[in-house]
This record gives C-alpha cells, structure tokens and sequence, in this order.
C-alpha cells in the first residue's frame, strides 16, 4: 500500500514540485536545477536531452519559468489534471510562506544575520546553475562537435551582452538552427551510408 501510494504519479508531481517550491530560493533561475534533479535524476520522467529542450522553450515563452516547466511535467505525466496539481503544488507553499512570513521578513531585514543567511546562499545556487550549465555545454558539443559548439556559445554571449538582443530571440534563432544543423547532418549521414555501401557492392 505504502509503496504504490509513493509510486502514484499524482503523488510523485506533488512532492516533486512541493520540494522546488520550498527550496527553489532566489528565482527561477535557482530553481531549475532542483526541478531537473527531480524530474531527471529522482524520477527518470524524462533524459537530460528532453529537458534541456523543454528548458529553452521555456524560456522563449513569457512568465515565471519554474511554473512554466512545473505546468509542462504535470501535463506530460498527468494531462490537464497533472499541469494544475504540478502548478498548484509547486507555487502554493511559498505563496503560504510568502504571506506568513511577510511582516517577520521586514523586521528582520536589517538583521545582519538574515544579511549572512542570504550571503551564504548565494555562492551555492551559483554552483548548481554552473553545474547545470555545464552539463547541458558538454552536451551541446557532444551533439554539435567542438568548434560548432565553441562558436555558438561565444555568438550566444555576444548577441545577449553586447548587442545585446532578447534572449527569446536569441533562443529561437538557435532553435531553428538546431532544426536546420541536424538535418543537414542527418542527410550528409545517409549519403555517406550509400556511398559506403555502392563501394560495398
């Protein structure tokens, strides 16, 4: 009972997102990779590959990107019921916190321990942004190879701090790159397969 009550999917979105909710601290930003360990890592509900997709199409779209890839997984796994409960579950304990916590947050917000507390906090979402970061580069030049993959992350920085551009512009163009990249290199592997097979032959 025990264990088919925790491998229920509906259970599973609820902790999932409940846990991002509480310790996603400082944004969405911060709470990306604790949603990928969840969604990738914990729960196997999809490959690092698909989640890096579902990632840069979220970030194309307008509003808070947490809730956007909470709403995707509860679809993914559960339709339109899961989208609610991963959404719902997701934002509803900080809403709670937010609104409890509130008046206690601005007594204390000259406190040089809350001051610490926040410093302290900073360093380690850095870390797991990096390591995030990190894992989607090395997948990025696995699949493009390392001088096409170099050359878009330096066109990536360029457009997004020196133009600088919208990063949902720069995301879409690099999507239909990605669409174009891949099939180029899909056609290009077929004709190197015929021609190894009529030399076969």
């Amino acid at each position: 009972m025990g264990a088919g009550f925790l491998s229920n999917r509906f259970v599973q979105l609820v902790a999932a997102m409940v846990r991002t909710g509480i310790l996603g601290y400082g944004g969405g930003p911060s709470v990306i990779p604790l949603i990928r360990y969840e969604a990738v890592s914990r729960y196997g509900w999809m490959k690092d590959e698909e989640f890096g997709e579902v990632l840069a199409v979220a970030n194309a779209l307008p509003g808070p990107i947490a809730t956007k890839i909470a709403a995707y997984l509860g679809y993914r796994e559960k339709g339109w019921a899961g989208a609610a409960v991963a959404t719902i579950a997701h934002i509803l304990p900080s809403s709670v916190a937010m609104l409890l916590l509130m008046s206690i947050v601005q007594l204390l917000s000259k406190s040089a321990v809350v001051a610490g507390m926040i410093a302290a906090v900073v360093p380690v979402i850095a870390v797991m942004i990096g390591m995030m970061a990190y894992e989607f580069g090395r997948r990025a030049v696995k699949g493009l190879g390392w001088a096409t993959g170099i050359v878009a992350s330096a066109l990536t920085f360029l457009l997004l701090e020196v133009v600088p551009i919208h990063p949902a512009i720069v995301i879409a163009l690099f999507l239909a790159y990605g669409a174009v990249h891949f099939q180029a290199a899909e056609k290009l592997r077929a004709r190197l397969e015929r021609r190894k097979r009529g030399k076969g032959e």
